[in-house]
């Protein structure tokens, strides 16, 4: 099979890269593990994105906002950081101006089905399912990807976009820096009885971390960061003990809670590929650039890289230029991690300084707070790079 672009990961970031290519006139052909039907009707897995005005924007572009069900998207009224009980918050919170709200919460899961979807109704690109690719040539005029099927594909250009533990990145011999946390987050949903007014919370209490992320009124993703051990032990729990236990270490701030879905762990771990693009090789997406979660960039920046990678292939694909020369791969390269790294280093510092126990990290987190909640132009410039939408995009 011949192509010009191969992505391979038909998640959110590989997606992402496909609908923003819509209309390029470039053939795409997206590999992905999972069956067909599984990507159109992805399962819930728990987690809950926090899109960015820029994210918005782009997902309205793409026609993937409007297929999103009234009830899967959850404004932002604003957010609240706690250290212990201290009594010092930040709150950040659009202005009253703004007649907006700091984002929106949409499940993963949720947009997944509509990037699929999107994809899928336009028909440009082609998926071939139930496939893994195990190996990869990467030459002068041509890269070719190898299928467990036996199968080829040669491409102008082929993409990595199969997660933070890319398999791919490593066929191609990119080194990436991993950072384990040494800590587990389980998310999962639930009811409580007091209502949370739309605010999100994110409280470092001692020896655990735990956030909530409102979805309704009385409804809320609970975000649990523990050890691997802890988190095996609160998996084990029954539903009702987990309701109780999320209530506890809540101290009861919403009242009692209810676990209303199931329960999914991931460890945290952050990764850096050293190299964004090889020869006729390009990263996307966690592939590239595997966030912790605290600061919610995830997705966000995974977007925000496939639209850059898009809009340098297309402007190729204008003037009959190759897809894959190097030219295009070192402009994405470059504007990508000017992006993505000063936003990598801060939010691992952060992670870092907010799950560390001694004495000298408490007090630098209350110092942290206590500027920013102290400091009105710190918060004004956080809720800014929130809320920007980029001229140039809005106007496209």
């Amino acid at each position: 099979m011949q192509t010009d672009v191969a992505i391979v990961g038909a998640g959110p970031a590989g997606l992402s890269l496909a609908a923003c290519l819509a209309g390029s006139g470039l053939g795409v052909v997206l590999v992905e593990r999972l069956a067909e039907p599984v990507l159109a009707r992805p399962p819930f897995d728990g987690r809950e994105i926090a899109l960015n005005h820029t994210s918005q924007t782009l997902l309205k572009r793409l026609g993937a906002w409007g297929r999103l069900g009234a009830e899967e998207i959850a404004p932002i009224r604003e957010a609240r950081v706690l250290n212990g009980h201290m009594p010092l918050t930040l709150r950040l919170s659009p202005p009253e101006r703004a007649g907006e709200p700091l984002g929106w919460f949409v499940p993963n899961h949720a947009i997944r089905r509509t990037l699929y979807e999107t994809v899928a109704e336009r028909g440009e690109a082609r998926f071939l399912c139930g496939r893994k690719a195990v190996g990869l040539e990467l030459g002068g005029g041509e890269a070719r990807l190898l299928l467990d099927d036996g199968s080829r594909i040669g491409a102008r250009l082929i993409v990595a976009a199969d997660t933070r533990f890319s398999a791919l990145r490593e066929l191609a011999g990119i080194a990436a820096d991993r950072l384990d946390f040494g800590k587990t987050m389980i998310v999962a949903r639930v009811e409580h009885e007091r209502p949370n007014g739309r605010v999100a919370t994110e409280w470092y209490a001692h020896g655990y971390t735990i956030a909530m992320l409102p979805l309704g009124d009385h409804v809320a993703s609970a975000v649990l960061t523990v050890s691997p051990a802890e988190a095996e032990r609160l998996m084990a729990l029954c539903d009702e003990e987990y309701g109780a236990e999320v209530t506890r270490r809540y101290e009861g701030r919403l009242g009692r809670m209810r676990l209303v879905s199931t329960r999914h762990p991931y460890p945290l771990v952050a990764v850096l590929a050293r190299r964004f693009v090889a020869r006729r090789l390009a990263l996307i997406g966690d592939a590239a650039v595997g966030m912790h979660p605290t600061t919610a960039h995830g997705y966000n920046l995974g977007l925000s890289g496939a639209w850059a990678l898009a809009e340098r292939l297309r402007e190729a694909a204008s003037r009959g230029a190759d897809p894959g020369g190097a030219g295009t791969l070192f402009a994405y390269a470059v504007a990508h991690r000017r992006a993505s790294l000063p936003m990598y280093y801060a939010t691992n510092a952060i992670a870092r300084l907010y799950t560390d126990e001694r004495a000298p990290a408490f007090l630098a987190r209350a110092a942290v707070l206590a500027a920013g909640a102290a400091i009105a132009p710190v918060r004004r410039a956080i809720v800014a790079h929130l809320m920007a939408r980029p001229a140039a995009l809005a106007a496209a």
